[in-house]
């Protein structure tokens, strides 16, 4: 076990879940993950190994068939996943975001049909905000909802959608004003939709379209899509929680578990490019020695491990605080902002630490370095990390004059 990114104060059970996620990591996830990765394949092996671990259902509560662990035990295991192959860890985050958005936002009928078949992992999780016109700015949801009878409308284009082709339940924020006046804040006139699908891609349900796969410079094996609604009819039980207007807060509340598993891959990628560096540096020589006793690599090594170390403490804070129930947007947001922006830091100096060798797709270090540019968008851009943390500071720290 590696001396960096410890976790003081676990239990046996916690200690023997990172354990056999470690072990499935390291001889199910790293040996095949590169050639995956080059192939842009979905690891379909490794995800049913998920299933049979019972890792679907880790955080769902015991009584629907999950697990009932902690988001502190689910990030250990996302550090843990990211390590081997980040794709892998991508492929829960959505799931897991749906599933506690049920568990904390859902009627009581809603988490009994969901949750147990989420928990076995035969309903697969994916959530949607982005459209192609907007990012980070969630107030600009031009997607909408109209009320017809007992059902819904929903027209409009989703973008940016993980696991949009292999999910079987999507939660989609749209505007929708039944029941709120013109002027009504546009955070206040949203609601989130549970919409079931086939997966697969085209026509997935009469008036939902799941396109093929966005090609992207890394993150690959996972699917990334759009999603288009035209006419999709959903009927009013489908609104989480049952009551429209409340979406924006059920989805920030989702985003901040999200913002928890980003920070966690940035610290399982930023360890995995460490233990490559470190290895490299001692079976590269250069002058008659390896180039790990060379006082420049030592140094690097020496920064890029306080990163990892830095990193991990603040993503273990930040989903301890949540798992308190305290408010925890501003650890959230500190902790996705530093996690990933080390990551790529370190990814970098591993990369540079292969030289020549670390540009050849040989290397496990090429597929790092390719994929840490992700983090730094994913759950929230760092300018919205820092306008986040910004605004809780002030709130924290107001002057009394």
């Amino acid at each position: 076990m590696s001396r960096l990114a410890q976790t003081h104060g676990l239990n046996d059970v916690q200690q023997e879940i990172l354990s056999t996620v470690r072990d499935f990591v390291d001889k199910e996830i790293i040996p095949v993950a590169t050639e995956l990765e080059h192939r842009d394949e979905y690891p379909q092996e490794i995800v049913d190994g998920l299933k049979e671990l019972g890792l679907f259902g880790l955080m769902i509560p015991e009584e629907y068939g999950g697990l009932g662990e902690s988001l502190l035990t689910y990030a250990l295991c996302v550090e843990e996943i990211a390590r081997g192959w980040m794709s892998v860890s991508g492929i829960i985050n959505t799931h897991f975001i749906v599933a506690y958005m049920l568990k904390q936002h859902g009627t009581q009928e809603q988490k009994e049909y969901f949750l147990p078949r989420m928990a076995l992992g035969e309903v697969r999780g994916a959530f949607s905000m982005s459209e192609p016109g907007l990012g980070s700015d969630v107030s600009a949801i031009t997607s909408k909802a109209v009320k017809d009878g007992d059902e819904y409308v929903l027209n409009g284009q989703k973008m940016w959608l993980t696991n949009g082709g292999t999910s079987t339940l999507v939660a989609v924020l749209t505007r929708s004003d039944e029941g709120h006046p013109e002027g009504t804040a546009p955070h206040k006139s949203m609601t989130t939709f549970l919409v079931e699908k086939e997966p697969g891609f085209g026509e997935v349900r009469p008036g939902l379209t799941i396109p093929g796969k966005i090609d992207k410079m890394g993150y690959k094996g996972v699917d990334t899509t759009e999603l288009i609604m035209d006419g999709l009819r959903i009927p009013a039980n489908r609104v989480l929680g049952g009551t429209t207007g409340r979406g924006f807060y059920q989805m920030m509340d989702g985003v901040e578990v999200g913002r928890v598993n980003v920070a966690a891959r940035g610290c399982g990628v930023a360890q995995r490019a460490f233990e490559l560096g470190v290895a490299y540096a001692q079976q590269r020589h250069t002058f008659g020695k390896a180039i790990a006793q060379h006082q420049a690599i030592q140094f690097k090594l020496a920064e890029m491990a306080t990163k990892v170390e830095a990193a991990h403490a603040m993503m273990v804070n930040a989903a301890r605080k949540k798992d308190s129930g305290e408010r925890n947007d501003l650890e959230a947001g500190m902790a996705k902002y530093l996690a990933s922006e080390y990551c790529k830091e370190v990814v970098e100096d591993a990369f540079r630490i292969h030289g020549g060798y670390g540009f050849s797709k040989e290397y496990e270090i090429e597929r790092l370095y390719r994929e840490a540019p992700m983090l730094l968008i994913g759950e929230g851009t760092a300018e919205i990390q820092k306008m986040i943390i910004g605004r809780r500071l002030l709130e924290e720290y107001r002057f009394q004059g």
